[in-house]
């Protein structure tokens, strides 16, 4: 078993290129509107700005299918590292809380601080997102047995409630809640493009600080104890693995909104498959993000064709159930406990 799972990373990522590349196309092709291959070709190499079918494919479903791609990306990554810092199974952005201060956060820049840049509301998505995460973990840490799965995502969900309570009564009261929306309802045919290429820069210093601390995540998971007995800085990995987490959740939070579950479900699947080390468990867990929220977004589109469905929706259609199934096997246990 154990060469068979040394095995599986390497065919995985030799064929990762052409996964992509299938997943974006399936992405470009299929929609409300049907487009023919060849026209998808000559939209993207013989652009034609008249032509209405090159627009769609330009500016609509392109931008789409990437943000599905890298927000999947964020998503699966950031809800990985959270559940090996924290060992805890039931850890991700979601249920944390650390999504929801994203759209308070940026809630309050559409209200107080009107017509900012992209860049600005980036910044205030990643403040909200490490305000959450604080409130959360020194919460958990004050109460009895608060950091125990079971409990700390009790605390996580009462968090995030409150903190998307508070962004829908100050949308609300300020009349903004049209603009609000499409973030609690996650809508990726609305993803603004230009908003990609605002993104991309925070979301490689992220995604690089994953990689660079992978290693280290993986001693992290066995235990505090264990990996100050290996000689390892533990609060300098903490900070920076809970700065990844903070800039990739953010990055995805301003792209698209709060998507649900790929933080908590995507992790699980990539240990079963690669394995704890972490150096594998990371990357491995981002690409299989990115190509289930591109099919979920696909799914999405044909749920209630031809209208488009939240893809919130389809997330928490596969992830409920699977929240459910982790309490019922395991119980109150420790994510250590489960991986050794």
């Amino acid at each position: 078993m154990r060469k068979i799972k040394t095995f599986i990373p390497f065919v995985i990522f030799i064929i990762a290129p052409v996964v992509i590349i299938g997943t974006m196309f399936c992405s470009i092709l299929l929609g409300a509107k049907a487009i023919p291959v060849d026209v998808i070709w000559e939209a993207i190499f013989q652009f034609d700005e008249k032509n209405v079918d090159h627009q769609i494919i330009r500016f609509s479903r392109i931008p789409r299918a990437l943000g599905a791609l890298l927000i999947g990306c964020f998503l699966a990554i950031s809800g990985s590292i959270m559940q090996g810092m924290t060992r805890n199974y039931l850890a991700s952005p979601s249920i944390m809380g650390v999504s929801d201060g994203s759209i308070l956060m940026i809630t309050c820049c559409m209200i107080f601080f009107p017509n900012q840049s992209n860049i600005t509301m980036v910044l205030f998505s990643f403040l909200g997102s490490a305000i959450a995460a604080g409130v959360v973990f020194l919460l958990a840490s004050s109460l009895p047995d608060g950091l125990k799965p079971v409990k700390m995502a009790i605390i996580g969900t009462i968090i995030g409630t409150f903190l998307s309570s508070v962004a829908t009564a100050l949308a609300t009261y300020f009349q903004t809640s049209q603009n609000i929306s499409f973030w609690y309802n996650a809508r990726l045919h609305q993803l603004e493009p230009t908003l990609l290429k605002v993104v991309l820069p925070f979301a490689c210093i992220g995604l690089f600080l994953a990689i660079a601390i992978s290693k280290q995540m993986t001693v992290l998971s066995l235990g505090t104890d264990v990996a100050k007995g290996l000689g390892q800085r533990d609060r300098l990995i903490k900070l920076l693995a809970g700065l990844a987490v903070v800039i990739l959740t953010g990055c995805s939070v301003s792209l698209a909104g709060n998507i649900g579950f790929v933080g908590l479900i995507i992790p699980h699947i990539s240990r079963f498959l690669v394995g704890v080390d972490f150096k594998w468990t990371i990357p491995f867990a981002g690409l299989l993000g990115g190509v289930f929220l591109a099919f979920a977004d696909i799914g999405s589109r044909f749920l209630n064709y031809p209208f488009e469905t939240p893809i919130s929706v389809v997330t928490a259609t596969i992830g409920v159930p699977f929240f459910l199934y982790l309490i019922k096997s395991r119980g109150g246990g420790s994510y250590a406990a489960k991986s050794s």
